[in-house]
């Protein structure tokens, strides 16, 4: 395929009804530094092309996790596709979640409800037949994302009389807080930490996860995969623009009133979807183009998410135990696989709502589970001695802590100080507020403004019921999670193979990352020679390049989206 519909694809593919709801809340709450997340994306979209997708390329594979056994064994494949499993197993329970939300806000149905509705639709019509042309799935999804976002801007805009009082609002209220420079990891959101945390956390996505890497992998040629990426970071930063804007109107439009504190909402995920019946209600179709809007990432991200647990639970675990399966039977093992996954992840729905703000849940998964598989690949590609035995050691080892400060970080929270949104008012909700789904009137008499004395009471409880480790390891960063998980799965990794006699083994060069592959080469003026030797450590001759500078991809040459 060519690059552009590949882009949008990768764009759309993560923009669920996380990023739709989540993101404009952390915005409205947190502030306009989210938007550092766009350099992020930039140097994920970097790493990504001139790191993995080179190697995931030159091997013609459909799975990333072929790459393991291909490169290490196939116990290390096996345990990486169990860790892939959790981890969307995970964030899909939080994508069905985010759109729930919306459908609660929106029409008033049941919150629980609304959840077993999305899970269910979305797993039964992925069971029966899968989907389609889903890059072309993807494009026609990004246009309604930011038709979505487009109209709830400006319907704002017009009615705060122009953009320059939503500056202005957002000025006033500390929300343009683009750089805090703060290097402390305990602080939730710096430009350190979505720097650092966010580029790790990212590149869990885009670099290794087998949703975003058999798209960009499904390119005619190298080159319009790498460029299939570079695009689809506009596409990323045009999302993210649409976010922040939104989130800073629901800042000027509720800045006096905030309905989250006032407890109108049930929770902060659900201000978008508020704002929109707040001040597009009387405007026909307008409220279900935004419900459109969350509901179309998320079909295509959950049925997409199922199809492909089925896909590699048949592949990496029932094929190798039950060899003597016919065709027909794993047809109908496919779809009671997809069933039991769909079933699941409905239960995992009831576990997100204990996380906190949707797109913190989302990236946490990401950073905790993620995390350690980026590592097992940067193992791979960029460690030449690198053996079996360092890398099932680093992974168990990078997975086990970074579980012990994610799971230790739901349970002792970050002090009350270092969570706080910033400032919140209530001072103008003394008003009577129509409710439009029961048509009941209720009058709200607020006569304070402060939330500190709770504060207070709760910072003086956990002081005394939390052990001093969770004010420290427990209370760093979320975005810290994916650091930390590869970093120590790279270490000991790295020590471990050494230690085992790595140096030793006969490496294929096609399995690792090397000069050739990068396309801006920074280092050929210096290098007197090529020397790729470790210890005694052997390494194949590179393939010819002519079959692979902008050949078909061997793993995708004969694929053609049916659209019958």
């Amino acid at each position: 395929m060519n690059a552009l519909p590949v882009a949008l694809s990768l764009t759309a593919s993560f923009m669920s009804a996380v990023t739709i709801m989540g993101s404009p809340a952390e915005v409205y709450r947190y502030g306009a530094i989210f938007s550092i997340f766009g350099f992020s994306y930039a140097i994920v979209v970097i790493i990504s092309a001139e790191i993995f997708l080179p190697v995931f390329y030159r091997l013609g594979i459909t799975s990333t996790y072929e790459y393991l056994e291909l490169r290490f064994n196939r116990c290390v494949r096996i345990i990486g596709t169990l860790i892939f499993i959790i981890e969307m197993i995970l964030y899909t329970g939080i994508v069905i979640y985010a759109p729930a939300l919306a459908l609660n806000q929106v029409t008033g149905l049941n919150l629980w409800g609304a959840v077993v509705i999305t899970g269910a639709v979305c797993t039964f019509y992925c069971t029966v037949g899968g989907i389609k042309a889903v890059v072309w799935t993807d494009v026609f999804q990004i246009v309604i994302i930011v038709a979505g976002f487009i109209s709830v801007i400006i319907r704002a805009v017009v009615v705060q009389g122009g953009i320059s009082r939503i500056i202005e609002d957002s000025y006033q209220g500390g929300r343009l807080n683009f750089w805090d420079f703060n290097p402390n990891p305990l602080q939730r959101h710096t430009f350190w930490t979505i720097i650092v945390g966010g580029t790790f956390t990212w590149t869990t996505i885009y670099g290794v996860n087998q949703s975003q890497v058999q798209r960009y992998v499904s390119c005619k040629s190298r080159f319009q995969a790498k460029l299939a990426l570079y695009i689809n970071l506009v596409g990323l930063w045009v999302i993210l623009a649409c976010v922040v804007l939104s989130g800073l109107c629901i800042y000027s439009v509720y800045r006096d009133c905030d309905p989250w504190t006032a407890k109108i909402l049930s929770a902060p995920d659900q201000l978008l979807p508020y704002l929109v019946m707040d001040i597009l209600q009387n405007y026909p179709g307008v409220p279900g183009l935004f419900v459109a809007c969350a509901y179309s990432g998320t079909l295509s991200t959950v049925s997409s998410t199922i199809n492909a647990l089925a896909a590699v639970t048949i592949e990496d675990l029932i094929k190798p135990c039950f060899p003597s399966l016919t065709d027909r039977k794993l047809a109908w093992v496919a779809k009671g696989t997809s069933l039991l996954f769909g079933a699941v992840c409905i239960a995992m729905s009831a576990v997100a709502s204990f996380m906190g703000s949707v797109i913190q849940a989302a990236l946490s998964i990401f950073g905790m589970v993620g995390g350690p598989l980026l590592g097992l690949f940067s193992l791979g590609i960029l460690f030449p001695f690198a053996n079996s035995t360092g890398a099932i050691v680093g992974l168990i080892t990078g997975f086990g802590i970074s579980l012990w400060v994610g799971i230790g970080g739901q349970i002792y929270p970050p002090l009350p100080e270092r969570r706080l949104p910033l400032n919140l008012s209530i001072a103008g909700c003394n008003f009577s507020l129509y409710d439009i789904y029961t048509n009941w009137n209720t009058t709200n008499n607020w006569t304070s403004t402060t939330m500190t004395p709770t504060f207070t009471t709760l910072m003086q409880n956990e002081a005394i019921e939390r052990p001093a480790i969770a004010d420290y390891w427990y209370s760093i960063s979320y975005l810290y999670f994916s650091t930390i998980g590869a970093l120590v799965v790279i270490i000991v990794g790295v020590v471990v193979s050494l230690l085992t006699r790595g140096t030793k083994q006969h490496i294929d060069r096609k399995f690792l990352l090397c000069r050739e592959d990068l396309s801006f080469d920074i280092f050929t003026c210096c290098a007197k020679e090529k020397k790729y030797a470790v210890g005694d450590l052997h390494l194949s001759p590179y393939p010819d390049q002519k079959q692979f500078g902008g050949s078909d991809n061997p793993a995708f040459q004969h694929a053609e989206v049916d659209f019958k």
